[in-house]
């Protein structure tokens, strides 16, 4: 497994992480053995960083992998993440704090390593959206800093969803270590220029701003939720409707662009389009882990198996180019 420096944190991270979310599911409705035995072999391979969020299930995500850890006791590094509702913004100090004790509760830990606003960022707070402003950022950051010179967090993040300008802003007047984004085959925009009548939201090199500001970078989706295997089927553990992200209007349509990059099994550059998927975004240098949720003990070896292949060819990652060039015929979708 490779590692790789998480921003200006200082902390090694694998370039495969372990997502504990409803998407894959194994760490929200799994049976809690079959937890057990996936963590302990995730550890076994090398991965050490693991993502979860209040709202995965309820607090059921961080419940679960809190009592796995607590079993296990791996050295791992642990990210979870506050999402502030519309009530929340009239106190937004008091909801961080009392969403980071919570969260400290259930994953049983007295310290967590990573916290993250969950809320995406627009120039303007939009609850209903679950958008948050720029200028509610600086109360969530300065909380951050409060929880971190207590003790009970030690480094923090921004969600890198929303509003382009804004998070370019956000992830500029600085203030977090770490920003979650969006990056994958069907959306690349956070770190690949793309050409004009791209369809889809254009993140602008969101990737490469914050590295350039020294931010760890965690992409999400890599898998699109799973379109990206190129089949619609989900397991029963996993969430079965997921809505996508900067891309299709549903789930069935990513997983029918998914076939556009076929071409790399077809010529021999990838085995299959989750190896793609997963090869793809580790080949962007300046991520410093790639989060892929799992829904079984199998899934989890297949990612991994992907990762340890590294890199796509750089021939590859060229020919991307041509496939994304011809995305305007794709259509929008939302």
């Amino acid at each position: 497994m490779q590692y790789r420096t998480l921003g200006k944190t200082g902390l090694k991270v694998s370039a495969l992480g372990f997502g504990c979310g409803a998407v894959g599911g194994l760490l929200v409705k799994g049976e809690y053995q079959k937890m057990v035995r996936a963590v302990a072999r995730a550890v076994d391979l090398g991965v050490n960083y693991f993502d979860t969020a209040r709202i995965y299930g309820d607090g059921q995500s961080e419940t679960n992998l809190g009592l796995v850890l607590e079993e296990l006791a791996p050295d791992v590094v642990v990210g979870t993440k506050v999402r502030l509702t519309g009530e929340d913004m009239q106190h937004i100090e008091r909801a961080v704090v009392d969403s980071v004790e919570g969260s400290l509760t259930r994953l049983r830990r007295e310290r967590l390593d990573l916290i993250q606003l969950h809320n995406g960022v627009g120039f303007r707070s939009q609850p209903d959206r679950g958008v948050v402003g720029i200028d509610d950022l600086e109360p969530v950051m300065h909380t951050f800093q409060s929880l971190a010179e207590q003790g009970k967090v030690r480094f923090w993040g921004i969600n890198g969803l929303g509003d382009t300008e804004a998070l370019h802003q956000a992830v500029s007047i600085g203030g977090a270590q770490t920003v979650q984004t969006c990056y994958n085959l069907i959306n690349p925009t956070a770190g690949t220029r793309v050409p004009e009548g791209f369809p889809f939201q254009n993140y602008g090199q969101l990737i490469d701003l914050a590295a350039d500001n020294q931010m760890g970078v965690i992409a999400i989706r890599v898998l699109a939720a799973g379109a990206l295997s190129g089949t619609p089927h989900r397991h029963p553990v996993a969430m079965p409707s997921v809505s996508p992200i900067a891309s299709g209007g549903d789930y069935a349509e990513d997983v029918e662009r998914s076939k556009a990059f076929a071409f790399l099994i077809d010529e021999g550059y990838t085995s299959n389009l989750v190896e793609a998927a997963i090869r793809f975004a580790i080949s962007k240098a300046e991520i410093s882990t790639a989060l892929v949720g799992v829904s079984s003990l199998e899934q989890l070896e297949q990612a991994v198996e992907c990762a340890q292949k590294g890199p796509l060819s750089s021939e590859a990652l060229s020919r991307l180019h041509d496939i994304w060039a011809l995305a305007r015929d794709w259509g929008a979708g939302n």
